[in-house]
């Protein structure tokens, strides 16, 4: 039986095995370009969320005063926000470097102590020996001084930053017209780009609130425990916040050491357990189900993009983490149409966009 002859101009479709090797290598190689350009991209990306964050004020303010004044008011808002946040790093940073050597005293006697009990109870000599030798409080604190070092060595990339949200903000005022012409050609993908903005607002804000509530207990419950610094501690929580799933690791390790070196293993083990009973309960298990349900990510997603995010662009992207996988989202699913079948998996929630293909006709009468 002879093979029907192909319509004239048409193209033969790429075998299925063949377009999804095309398409995981072409995965491999953006990857690949993204990671390398991650010094670039990070903050370029950062100034991008700071101006969708700032915009909705920048809009307010432009009913009330002259365009420019509100987009000059904007920048500035956007360069607090950034100085803010630096400033209490390092703050947090430098408290924690400095407070760690007062206690090389108690460290000595704890060392003391653990090595006593080890003894006790059976452990060989050497290995204890090597247990004892290899704690080091300077080294402690050796390693916090090296990162607030490396913060102090990266002001050009803060520079580049500021000067990034300048620009951003700036074009940020005449962005609406643009869209409005983009929408007139590109419906779907601008659709797709209002959903990536207002949910990484909606992120920010349901992170900025849980991460106030954490803040706030957290630095009650460490005043009463005794726990030098509670103010400063809490403040450091409120910055982890914004890192999903994980963040309270990071917020718990100085309070709960030096709750270890002031007053004993008894004091660290409250903390963690004050922690772990409100950290962990709110940033790891409740706060990603509000923030999956609210930018439209499931929470096992959530905490991959943490993972995938911070392993090609570096740090940046664990505070990145879900407003990349949004732009992602939005541009790979959203604007696409025939790619909204993947909605469900991605949100665990029923796609229901209001398009032609999903205006179903009036129900069959019985």
């Amino acid at each position: 039986m002879s093979e029907a002859p192909s319509r004239p101009g048409s193209v033969a479709p790429l075998p299925r095995t063949l377009a999804v090797l095309l398409g995981s290598a072409a995965a491999v190689v953006t990857l690949a370009g993204v990671h390398a350009a991650r010094g670039i991209l990070g903050p370029l990306f950062l100034a991008l969320v700071l101006t969708i964050l700032v915009h909705p004020v920048r809009v307010w303010l432009a009913r009330r005063i002259p365009n420019g004044l509100a987009t000059g008011i904007c920048v500035v808002l956007g360069y607090a926000i950034i100085l803010g946040l630096s400033l209490s790093i390092v703050v947090a940073i430098g408290r924690f470097a400095a407070l760690v050597p007062t206690y090389a005293d108690d460290a000595d006697k704890l060392v003391a102590d653990a090595t006593a009990w080890l003894r006790d109870v059976g452990v060989d000599a050497d290995a204890v020996h090597k247990v004892v030798s290899s704690f080091d409080l300077g080294a402690l604190a050796g390693v916090a001084l090296d990162v607030l070092a490396g913060l102090a060595s990266a002001a050009s990339s803060m520079f580049f930053l500021l000067t990034l949200c300048l620009f951003t903000i700036v074009d940020g005022s005449s962005f609406g017209a643009r869209i409005k012409d983009l929408a007139a050609v590109r419906p779907h993908l601008v659709e797709a780009l209002d959903g990536f903005a207002s949910g990484t607002l909606r992120y920010l804000l349901v992170s900025t609130v849980f991460g106030l509530i954490v803040a706030t207990l957290d630095t009650i419950a460490l005043y009463l425990l005794g726990v030098p610094a509670p103010l400063l501690w809490g403040l450091l929580a409120f910055l982890t916040n914004y890192i999903p799933n994980i963040g309270f690791v990071i917020g718990l390790i100085p309070p709960a050491v030096l709750a270890l070196l002031d007053s004993g293993v008894g004091l660290m083990l409250a903390v963690i357990a004050v922690y772990c009973a409100l950290n962990l309960v709110i940033q790891s298990v409740i706060q990603p189900k509000i923030v999956g349900d609210a930018v439209g990510l499931s929470t096992t997603l959530t905490f991959v993009s943490l993972v995938f995010w911070s392993w090609i662009i570096g740090p940046v992207g664990t505070v990145l983490a879900v407003p990349l996988s949004l732009l992602v989202r939005a541009l790979l699913v959203d604007a696409d149409p025939r790619s909204r079948w993947l909605t469900p998996i991605i949100a665990n929630r029923p796609d229901t966009p209001d398009t032609p293909d999903t205006k179903q006709a009036p129900p069959h009468k019985h």
